[in-house]
């Protein structure tokens, strides 16, 4: 894995603007990872593929997260931060390799999701056609591998929903780093809840709103100085933020 330029960083802005968050992320990945081939990295697991952007997020915009969230108890709004390293989770298990889980009679054998998994539902739900359990139902139905019940084998629409709610479970277990959760407090009424936190969309928005900024510094130092781009984006921020305070004097 490799930081991106301002420039590299631009680009990938731009070709995954209007994408999904499935796309977005391999976008980020291909640019930082530009020996592997997209598709096997499509391939990653989502707690591998999440875990390779924690790592190229600290390379471009440091350790530290800093956001907004709102309380659910009594609607105040809230600052919280914490670092890379507190959401980081190292899996004891091989996530890439076939799994299998023993419950009652049944004996499942299942892989993990991956990105292909996410970009195969997302394109169900954008047509509006099912809802999120169903979507959930179809994402599990294809990571189960084979299943046998009493020594028969049986299909996916045949395993009970606690065979399922159980594989679900020992997927968070194989895969933490899939599924976040921060623990969080309100200081003005003590409630406390866990709440959902998404590497992709938390990345994303952050080079949203730095390639805004960046391509105004751009513009303004343009015409101040009569520079490409190019030139520009090379400087370092440093010395691009001087020459901005002195266009500004």
């Amino acid at each position: 894995m490799r930081a991106l330029s301002a420039s590299e960083l631009l680009d990938v802005w731009e070709r995954g603007k209007k994408q999904t968050p499935v796309q977005q992320a391999l976008i980020l990945l291909a640019a930082s990872f530009p020996e592997n081939p997209v598709d096997s990295l499509a391939k990653l697991t989502i707690g591998q593929r999440d875990a390779y952007l924690l790592t190229l997020r600290e390379l471009i915009f440091g350790s530290r997260y800093n956001g907004l969230t709102t309380c659910p108890e009594c609607e105040v709004n809230l600052e919280m931060g914490f670092s890379t390293d507190d959401i980081r989770i190292t899996p004891e298990e091989d996530p890439l390799k076939e799994h299998t889980l023993n419950v009652d009679d049944y004996d499942v054998c299942f892989r993990l999701p991956d990105s292909l998994d996410l970009a195969a539902i997302s394109s169900h739900n954008l047509s509006g056609h099912y809802d999120i359990s169903e979507a959930r139902q179809e994402l599990i139905e294809r990571c189960l591998l084979r299943i046998c019940h009493s020594g028969e084998m049986i299909s996916p629409e045949q395993l009970e929903n606690k065979v399922i709610e159980a594989v679900v479970e020992r997927m968070a277990e194989i895969d933490p780093q899939s599924d976040v959760q921060l623990a969080l407090s309100c200081f003005s009424c003590g409630h406390k809840w866990m709440a959902d936190f998404d590497i992709v969309r938390f990345f994303w928005s952050e080079i949203n709103a730095w390639a805004y900024r960046i391509l105004k510094d751009v513009h303004t130092l343009a015409l101040a100085y009569g520079w490409t781009q190019a030139d520009i984006l090379a400087m370092s921020p440093l010395r691009r933020q001087v020459y901005l305070e002195m266009v500004m004097q």
